[in-house]
């Protein structure tokens, strides 16, 4: 990531984008802006983007899809922002891969929040890059066969198969990792994945344990490894050893 943050938001409303880049100019970041999926491709393609903000509700192709392209395509963190703020929504969003969801109307001051939470959890591709080909040997955990590179932030499979993963899911993964065999709250699991930001109705936490469960249980509806506890939270049923990558 460069010193000055690059912002790149897809919006159509160039009033909502202006007033946008002005306040998030003024704490340093950089901002550019698209207004529908062509223009957001050109921009990546001409000056690649440290987060993007992203609206639903775009002309010609809309902003699910667009983010189920990025998803397929890049890691760029994605922060939806979007007039349609109902919780099923919501939780499509998180569902298809989005960092974190922000209903408008909004404040200037938690979309900054939500920024920073975001960049925090966020480790760009040439620095995983320049990582993996810095020490031959670094911390990992291992569970029943899983192997998780805390430095390089990488997920392996029992089968050795990179499992790709958003920053939310790892920091996730990495909150069960260090604390096997707790009952967690989602309280706790938001504050220990790095300080997100949450609503009253936010089911964030339930959305990537269902995301962890999908990529990591061998029966996502009947899990073993995330447990759920009524009325407390969720629970990592699995030991947990510290190895190092060879």
């Amino acid at each position: 990531m460069s010193e000055t943050p690059h912002i790149l938001m897809v919006d159509d409303d160039q009033e909502i984008c202006a007033l946008v880049a002005d306040f998030l100019g003024a704490q340093g970041y950089r901002v550019t802006m698209a207004g529908d999926g062509i223009a957001m491709r050109q921009a990546l393609a001409e000056d690649p983007a440290d987060l993007i903000i992203l609206d639903l509700m775009l002309p010609g192709e809309d902003g699910l899809s667009l983010l189920r392209h990025l998803r397929a395509t890049t890691s760029l963190p994605v922060i939806m922002l979007t007039a349609m703020g109902g919780e099923t929504d919501r939780v499509v969003g998180l569902e298809m891969g989005a960092d974190d969801y922000l209903a408008k109307p909004f404040s200037m001051r938690e979309l900054l929040a939500r920024i920073r939470a975001v960049l925090r959890r966020a480790v760009p591709a040439e620095s995983t890059q320049a990582t993996q080909e810095a020490a031959p040997s670094l911390e990992a955990l291992e569970f029943v066969g899983w192997r998780l590179d805390t430095s390089r932030r990488r997920l392996l499979s029992p089968d050795g198969v990179l499992v790709e993963m958003t920053s939310g899911e790892f920091d996730l993964l990495l909150a069960f990792l260090r604390h096997p065999h707790q009952v967690l709250s989602r309280d706790q699991l938001l504050d220990l994945a790095r300080g997100r930001v949450s609503g009253p109705f936010d089911r964030t936490i339930d959305v990537q344990v269902g995301r962890l469960r999908r990529k990591l249980e061998s029966d996502p509806k009947n899990p073993e490894m995330f447990k759920t506890i009524r009325g407390g939270g969720y629970m990592l049923t699995v030991d947990v050893r510290r190895d190092s990558w060879h």
